[in-house]
């Protein structure tokens, strides 16, 4: 494995940027030390996100840093787009709930994958969702 940068940024405007930014936070994961399915659900929420922005916005970008909370390090992942931003985040966060056509379970699945989960949208004005998981 190549070294990883602390803080990675990856601009996302289609499908195989999904791909990139799913194995890049990945990476930075096992750096930080993640392992087994906590790097399978890290990688899966960092999906959820990185589709929504593409699925939703067209194009955005997801951040990856380190992370420490209570002296635990951790990985924070911010997805970030200037879209049309969430009109009912109670809805959006509900399952099976989606203006997308999709199964409804992107931002309700990631906030079961990771630790926390923040929301900060506007409409008109974009969404930013930050994502947080701890080292147990």
């Amino acid at each position: 494995m190549c070294a990883v940068a602390d803080d990675v940024t990856v601009a996302i405007d289609s499908d195989a940027d999904i791909v990139v930014a799913r194995q890049r936070g990945r990476e930075l994961a096992a750096t930080i030390g993640f392992k087994g399915s906590d790097l399978t659900m890290i990688a899966t929420a960092i999906s959820e996100v990185a589709r929504n922005i593409v699925v939703y916005a067209q194009r955005g970008e997801v951040r990856f840093s380190k992370g420490e909370k209570s002296g635990k390090g951790g990985i924070v992942v911010v997805a970030k787009d200037d879209g049309p931003g969430i009109a009912d985040i109670g809805k959006a966060m509900t399952d099976g709930f989606s203006t997308g056509g999709s199964l409804g379970l992107g931002l309700p699945g990631a906030k079961r994958l990771m630790d926390e989960l923040e929301i900060d949208t506007a409409v008109g004005k974009g969404t930013t969702v930050v994502l947080k998981k701890w080292l147990r």
